[in-house]
């Protein structure tokens, strides 16, 4: 009976998420053409941009790994909250830089972005391959999160085959239609349910199991205590170095992640992105919430090893909620499955639309780019799911230099974009060192690297080779001036999509 239940809740709202999604565009038609499928044709206001962002930063990690990090180690998952928070200063900043120069230029992406600025569609190409391989992980972390998610609270009675599917079929039923504009809108379901459940859960859990927060903290300190310091419970060596160096790395990766620059220039203009910034941060507080509840599962749900402590916080929902409740929070993480996984999917369309596919000729018109990023996203989304099934540990295995690796395109596209003298030979050298340098340490098992992130150590290497090049290598043929390639903030008042000219600029490129 509670299978049935929970999985009837769970089914109801899998359904109105996908209607929610088509009615997101309702009377836009079919032909809104790319930039309005894949940044919302540059309109989404405030409130969206915030919702849609800030669902990007709660995925499944934030019902599942938060969780379990806050069981395996304590006090290191706290990372999450200082890389966000900080990367969202950051974007006060860039956000509206990006959004400014993409909205110039007619741009649509980070890779679109980058062949504009050295005036080299083959890079952009190169650069939409390499980003593909940093987040199809991504993609298939969030099928495996939701699939886990969904067996769970169903009992058993869902088998984990199943929610993979689920999790694919629901996310590409919307989000080639409706676009980005889509995943804002089912952001805004989430983002009611994630912060009503984690709410609950904040004060349920600890009143149910320890009569309050005094006992709870209580316990952990005196019987938990390695949990509450660096480098937390066990060998793990994420200590105060590493959480630093994290923490940096992560806050400038964050700014130019795809999913992330396809927020910023979905926007309707640069303040509704410097609101969002300082509206964001109030957000982690929620984040709080799982990893806390990780360290109070040790007590209600202890020996949870591998893999099995990422359900320290579901172990609690299951054991002691009635089914309803069980769905509607199973609900809540599978939708922070859905929505980054739509964005993931969405961007590695747009990239190969608008980069790769546009290079060959027949793809190369813009109603046509949008047909073959929409295609780009049904093929994601299903090479993820097969590689699920067939080989998950691939997948998992490149995700673990999924973050670093993106890293590295920061000289390449936030310094390039400010600084003319970056020359392409020394962005595409920077590049080659950096991403060589984190595979190198990730994979021969040297991460973190005398206690810091090897990410950090890859980027270094990548700024001083893209420096060196810059200045002593081969020049550019066709070196731009200031006002063509440099990319600024725009002024509190200043509205490009109302700049003489900008509209059809950007119809005409887009």
């Amino acid at each position: 009976m509670n299978a049935v239940v929970a999985t009837s809740i769970f089914g109801v709202f899998m359904v109105a998420t996908v209607a929610l999604g088509l009615f997101a565009v309702r009377g836009r038609g079919a032909g809104g053409g790319l930039a309005e499928w894949s940044v919302g044709g540059r309109s989404l206001g405030a409130v969206f941009i915030w919702v849609l962002m800030a669902g990007e930063g709660y995925t499944s990690f934030s019902y599942l790994g938060a969780a379990g990090w806050g069981y395996n180690y304590g006090a290191p998952v706290l990372y999450v909250v200082a890389y966000m928070s900080c990367g969202y200063a950051v974007g006060y900043v860039v956000g509206p830089m990006l959004w400014a120069y993409a909205r110039k230029h007619g741009l649509v992406g980070i890779t679109d972005m980058i062949a504009h600025r050295y005036g080299r569609p083959w890079l952009g190409a190169v650069v939409a391959v390499l980003a593909t391989v940093f987040l199809l992980p991504y993609i298939q972390l969030q099928i495996t999160g939701m699939g886990v998610v969904v067996s769970t609270i169903s009992y058993g009675a869902v088998s984990l085959n199943w929610a993979y599917f689920i999790a694919f079929a629901v996310t590409t039923g919307f989000v080639v239609v409706s676009g980005l504009r889509g995943s804002a809108w089912v952001s805004v379901l989430k983002d009611v349910l994630v912060v009503a459940t984690l709410g609950f859960l904040a004060l349920y859990v600890p009143f149910h199991y320890f009569d309050g927060y005094g006992p709870l903290l209580d316990r952990i300190v005196t019987e938990k205590s390695e949990w509450l310091t660096f480098p937390g419970h066990g060998d793990s060596g994420f200590g105060q170095v590493w959480f630093v160096t994290t923490s940096f790395l992560n806050s400038l990766t964050v700014v130019i992640f795809p999913t992330t620059v396809a927020g910023y220039l979905g926007a309707r203009n640069a303040d509704a992105l410097r609101r969002n910034a300082v509206w964001l941060p109030a957000y982690n507080i929620l984040l709080f919430v799982p990893m806390l509840l990780g360290m109070a599962a040790l007590f209600v749900v202890p020996g949870l090893v591998g893999a099995e402590s990422n359900l320290a916080l579901f172990k609690l929902v299951v054991d002691s909620l009635p089914a309803w409740a069980v769905g509607i929070i199973g609900v809540a993480a599978a939708l922070s499955s859905i929505v980054p996984m739509a964005v993931f999917m969405l961007v590695i369309g747009t990239m190969w639309g608008r980069s790769v596919l546009s290079l060959v000729p027949r793809w190369s018109g813009n109603a046509r780019q949008k047909t073959a990023s929409q295609v780009v996203v049904v093929a994601s989304g299903a090479l993820a799911l097969l590689m699920t099934y067939t080989a998950p540990n691939t997948l998992v295995r490149l995700s673990l230099i999924s973050y670093e690796g993106m890293a590295q395109l920061v000289p390449m596209l936030l310094l390039g974009l400010v600084w003319r003298r970056l020359t392409l030979a020394g962005a595409v050298s920077g590049l080659v060192v950096g991403v060589g340098v984190v595979c190198a340490l990730v994979f021969s098992g040297n991460d973190p690297v005398w206690g810091t992130n090897a990410g950090i150590v890859a980027l270094a290497g990548n700024l001083v080779v893209a420096l060196g090049v810059s200045k002593y290598g081969p020049r550019d043929r066709d070196e731009r001036s200031d006002a063509e390639v440099l990319a600024s903030d725009p002024g509190p008042d200043t509205d490009l999509g109302h700049a003489p000219g900008a509209a059809s600029a950007a119809g005409a490129k887009a």
